[in-house]
């Protein structure tokens, strides 16, 4: 059953339980498929996006369509591309796919290995998690990269993406699914909540007996409820509240591109800068060209007084403006006493996701990079390359911003756990 309509209590709860039993009967074949078996299935995943790109836009265009007759809907720009599919964006998550099965496969892998006096061989060996379940918001392509990273990890997963995405999410797990089946692979390795009710998410955080792990991707009202309600652990990919710092040894050509790149490249994505912060040593040098370079390309500049005082354009930032992860063609920017002052600043406003200082000083860059405790530091790059794609990893299911288990891009190989093997000769404790 497939619907986007909110089902009936005990309609749902059986739903639920049917998708549940399924993919933990899923997970254990998965954990045994060959190699082989896995990336046939993510290649030819791919061959059926594209073959189906037709049905792929004309689902995606409901969706669209749906989302812009919601009653009080106010879309804005980031939101509707954050959605939209094309065929650039459907060719990437094929592409995507194809990565992922040119990755090496992380289960069986020997982690460590090493003999005990006593003649005991161990050896630390990955594992898959078993089921995972992934819940995000409106970004259809997010679907593709969780369904082939779960399937290559030898895991099995149910997604339960935004309800803006339904149509859309629901045609790319079709592709999967008959790839899997052709594969000789369970078709309930990759599936899909199969209704738009919130009431869903609820359950899905209360079914330790099938679910495994979840991760949420999506706002910060998303995570602080799932983190909330959650009785299954949770790998949380916290808002991405990213800062460029330009340093006052910043090479100014550079910083001009990175920071354009960073804020405007896509500005829906979590590695979007949102916040630029300036030494005060090039505030009337380099301030000004960047904060003109950001104006004339669309964005909306809000800053402090210095930055205020560098175009009349600059709206006045807010307090709450420095804790805002925008999502949309908005930055704040703020004038600091040097690198220390760009540390204490993210360190209280960041969200420990991503954060770049463009410097020629490698001494600053350095101390920049320990000091900062965020998941993904970077010295003269853009905070767009915030991204498992980017890293080598084929694709991501998301940016984590814990400290157990898997930090930065979620890929494949953050998808496994690991289990100790011990080869004896019959040894027995003392």
């Amino acid at each position: 059953m497939s619907s986007a309509q909110p089902l009936v209590k005990d309609e749902l709860q059986a739903s639920m339980t049917r998708l549940g039993e399924a993919a933990r009967a899923a997970a254990a074949a998965m954990a045994h498929a060959s190699t082989e078996a896995k990336d046939a299935a993510l290649r030819d995943a791919a061959k059926r996006l594209r073959a189906s790109k037709a049905a792929l836009l004309a689902a995606n265009a409901e969706d669209l369509k749906a989302a812009r007759a919601r009653p009080g809907a106010e879309l804005t720009d980031a939101f509707v591309d954050r959605l939209t599919l094309d065929d650039k964006r459907i060719e990437g998550m094929a592409a995507g796919l194809e990565d992922v099965a040119k990755l090496a496969d992380p289960v069986g892998q020997v982690m460590a290995e090493w003999t005990r006096p006593n003649g005991l061989r161990i050896s630390r060996v990955r594992t898959p998690l078993g089921v995972i379940g992934i819940i995000y918001e409106s970004r259809p392509n997010v679907t593709a990269d969780a369904g082939g990273l779960c399937l290559k990890s030898g895991n099995a997963a149910i997604l339960r993406g935004g309800s803006e995405s339904f149509h859309s999410s629901r045609a790319i797990v079709a592709c999967i699914q008959d790839a899997l089946e052709a594969a000789g692979l369970p078709r309930a390795a990759v599936q899909l909540v199969p209704t738009t009710d919130r009431a869903a998410v609820g359950l899905m955080l209360t079914m330790p007996q099938y679910i495994d792990i979840i991760v949420p991707r999506g706002g910060k009202s998303l995570i602080e409820r799932v983190q909330r309600e959650s009785r299954i652990p949770v790998i949380a990919h916290l808002e991405g509240l990213c800062h460029v710092y330009v340093d006052g040894a910043a090479d100014l050509a550079m910083a001009r591109r990175i920071v354009l790149n960073a804020k405007m490249r896509r500005v829906g994505v979590c590695g979007a800068a949102e916040t630029l912060l300036v030494d005060k040593r090039v505030a009337q040098s380099h301030l000004p060209a960047l904060i003109r370079d950001l104006l004339d390309a669309g964005c909306e500049v809000r800053g402090d007084a210095a930055t205020q005082a560098t175009d009349k354009r600059v709206k006045p930032a807010t307090a709450a403006d420095w804790d805002t992860e925008y999502l949309d063609a908005i930055i704040s920017a703020k004038v600091v006493d040097g690198v220390a002052g760009a540390i204490a600043h993210i360190e209280r406003h960041g969200s420990h996701h991503t954060d770049s200082i463009v410097t020629d000083d490698a001494a600053t860059a350095e101390r920049f990079l320990d000091a900062l405790d965020s998941a993904i530091v970077l010295w003269n790059a853009s905070t767009q390359f915030a991204d498992g794609g980017e890293f080598g990893m084929g694709a991501e299911i998301g940016i984590s911003t814990g400290k157990l288990h898997a930090r930065g891009p979620v890929g494949a190989e953050q998808l496994t756990s690991f289990k100790y093997v011990v080869r004896g000769t019959g040894q027995v404790r003392p």
